[in-house]
């Protein structure tokens, strides 16, 4: 253990038109990553981040760098200020890749072309296959793989205790939100994407990352990082490519991978931006540990006085 501070990694669907702008005006270092994202890109993500519009930033080709960047440019910022060092990191989906830039287990530049290529990949096997998510919530687990078993849905991701996404066909999700509700759901909503994420749905995109990743070169990462896939910490970088291109159509097990930081000893959780989607999920899986949102540069002090606390 090194630490008992963990950070968490936003993925698709945290988004806000705005979001790292503090970072931005405040950093050197922040300035400088969304310069090289630009560059790199050959589009002015900046300009998308901070001032949308709002329909071109929620697109999954778009979106997935945006966040990216921008969790990163906060870490960056982060970085500076020397925090306790780090007992692992995890992120949502899309932000695994951001957790493994922060954990050097990839470079800044390879970074930004893997999740480019998943974003792309991902967008268009949703517009040739399309379907939804189903979030449900207050269905023990055994009850919602039912729900799944007889809709032709499959769970998607095991957020917190009672609290699971669905992901299929629109028929398969229609179902299910009928069985859900009948076998007692508080609440069973159809979520607003685009297309049957960490589904079967998405074997095109899979094949596609598959490609992606075989050019880049992963190394150890130096922050322990917890892979959505298997809720355990990935010890090599050669076991990296496969486990990305497996939670294209694997179930993201985040309830088990903030359980497994807790057991590592982390008992101070920090979101990077846009925060506050996994700082609620954090108060489902377990209440005795501590959520910071990192949305503003002056959220850094709230956290430097929570690493000079005794712990």
């Amino acid at each position: 253990m090194t630490g008992r501070m963990a950070y968490l990694m936003p993925g698709q669907g945290a988004q806000a038109v705005g979001m790292g702008r503090g970072f931005y005006d405040a950093f050197d270092e922040a300035r400088a990553l969304y310069g090289e994202a630009n560059a790199a890109l050959g589009f002015d993500l900046t300009a998308l981040c901070f001032e949308g519009p709002e329909e071109e930033l929620v697109r999954t080709d778009r979106c997935q760098l945006a966040l990216f960047v921008t969790s990163l440019a906060a870490f960056a910022a982060l970085r500076t200020r020397a925090p306790a060092a780090a007992a692992g990191v995890a992120g949502l989906s899309l932000g695994e890749l951001t957790a493994l830039a922060a954990a050097e287990a990839m470079s800044i530049r390879e970074g930004l072309y893997l999740v480019q290529a998943r974003g792309e990949a991902m967008a268009e096997c949703a517009a040739r296959h399309p379907g939804r998510m189903l979030a449900v919530l207050g269905l023990a687990r055994d009850v919602i793989e039912r729900v799944a078993r007889e809709s032709g849905a499959v769970a998607a991701n095991f957020n917190a205790p009672e609290q699971v996404v669905l992901s299929g066909t629109d028929e398969a999700i229609t179902k299910a939100e009928g069985l859900a509700n009948a076998a007692g759901a508080k609440r069973a909503v159809k979520l607003d994407v685009s297309g049957a994420f960490h589904s079967p749905l998405m074997q095109p995109a899979s094949a596609a990352l598959r490609q992606a990743v075989g050019r880049v070169r992963f190394s150890a990462p130096k922050i322990p990082v917890v892979s959505n896939v298997t809720g355990a910490v990935v010890r090599a970088g050669e076991d990296i490519p496969e486990l990305l291109v497996a939670q294209i159509v694997s179930p993201v097990r985040w309830d088990d991978s903030i359980r497994t930081l807790i057991g590592m000893g982390a008992d101070t959780f920090v979101e990077f931006p846009p925060a506050g989607v996994l700082s609620g999920l954090l108060r489902r899986i377990d209440r005795g540990v501590k959520g910071l949102g990192l949305n503003e540069p002056a959220d850094l002090d709230h956290l430097a006085a929570a690493s000079s606390t005794p712990q």
